[in-house]
């Protein structure tokens, strides 16, 4: 197969590629290599020689439509993430992930490239499962700082007050967006669920949830908390971990991300035309951010983890994946456990990246690492 993968020089691009050529497909990546993620350009690219680079922006018709030619699907990874807070930062991350996934489309229906893979999040369901002992399934209000501060971080129920259990998130909970970069990852899977209506095209979402792995940027607001941790680690410092270390996530290697990534893109032409299917893609095992800074210090011989109870208003309590889904339909597994994961990730070699926009300030902290990036 002939595979247009964008955003394929990143950290989760470029383990696709890896994945990709491993299999014998043959794969064109086209990617901005902007400052802010690859301040060494080119050099810093890390792809398999088999892969032919285009360097351009996904906005950029022209470009993309070059791009196209010949391929028999895309796998769109091309993305500006983190919180996106500040709302002065709205209209770059409209441009990047929506502008650019409504050019991307509309060049695949013009060239007439019917299949497609996108790189969604965990981050459209807002918070996760939560039920209530006497209402049942409920959603969680708005965190209020007054609440953060006293260090009140588990969300109660809004008809009673009760305390919540979190559960696993399906596919099927409804969208809560509650951040800029959150609800342009949402306009992605419209916007491509739309394009598979109007072309007969088909498109795979996979919902990421806390991917982590080798080339993780570093010392960046797209860094990741795992990331940011490992840099703190590697300076002589303790992580920092924000609220009190218990937010539930499902940390995820990058590896088996590739390797769903690569099971979509197989499953596509199986698929009923103008059809679109989300697929949380997580490895099904709940850590906190906590455990997960205790992890990697033990792992890589750093002094333990500190927990500041320093909170972001736009970071989500608790949001863990049911994966059931991709694991029927799809076939796949996820092969790294966690604990085999974090300690390859604490010797591996990370990115760096030079400091931008596009995280916003923490409350009562600097420098802070939120635990919703992809």
């Amino acid at each position: 197969m002939e595979i247009l993968l964008t955003g394929g020089a990143g950290f989760i691009g470029s383990a696709v590629a890896d994945r990709l050529v491993a299999s014998g497909h043959r794969v064109r990546v086209l990617d901005a290599l902007l400052p802010a993620v690859h301040p060494d350009g080119a050099a810093g690219v890390t792809l398999p020689p088999e892969v032919e680079f285009v360097h351009g922006d996904v906005r950029d018709a022209a470009t993309v439509e070059r791009a196209l030619r010949g391929v028999d699907a895309v796998c769109h990874q091309a993305a500006m993430v983190g919180l996106g807070l500040d709302l002065d930062d709205a209209p770059q991350y409209v441009s990047c992930n929506e502008l650019g996934t409504a050019v991307l489309l509309a060049a695949m229906a013009r060239g007439g490239v019917r299949q497609l893979v996108l790189a969604g999040s965990m981050v459209v369901y807002g918070e996760g499962r939560y039920d209530c002992p006497e209402h049942g399934v409920v959603a969680p209000g708005p965190r209020l700082e007054s609440e953060l501060a006293a260090g009140r971080f588990e969300p109660p129920c809004p008809y009673c007050g009760t305390a919540l259990r979190a559960g696993l998130t399906t596919e099927d909970a409804p969208a809560d967006p509650r951040n800029v970069y959150a609800s342009t990852k949402l306009a992605q899977e419209h916007l491509a669920a739309a394009w598979a209506r109007a072309t007969g095209g088909t498109v795979t979402s996979l919902r990421y949830h806390n991917v982590y792995g080798p080339r993780m940027p570093r010392d960046t607001p797209y860094a990741g908390v795992a990331s940011i941790f490992r840099s703190a680690l590697a300076a002589g410092r303790p992580p920092r971990v924000f609220e009190d270390g218990g937010q539930r996530r499902d940390f995820v290697h990058v590896a088996d991300v590739a390797a769903a990534n690569e099971l979509a893109l197989a499953a596509l032409a199986t698929r009923p035309p103008g059809s679109a299917r989300a697929y949380n893609t997580g490895s099904g095992q709940v850590h906190t951010v906590g455990e997960l800074a205790a992890t990697l210090a033990a792992a890589g011989g750093g002094p333990a983890p500190v927990v500041t109870g320093e909170y972001r208003l736009g970071d989500v309590r608790h949001i863990t994946a049911d994966s059931h889904r991709l694991r029927t339909e799809l076939g796949w597994r996820p092969a790294v456990a966690f604990e085999a994961g974090v300690a390859e990730f604490a010797a591996a070699p990370t990115r760096g990246a030079a400091p931008t926009r596009g995280a916003a300030t923490p409350t009562r902290a600097a420098a802070a690492p939120s635990s919703d990036f992809r």
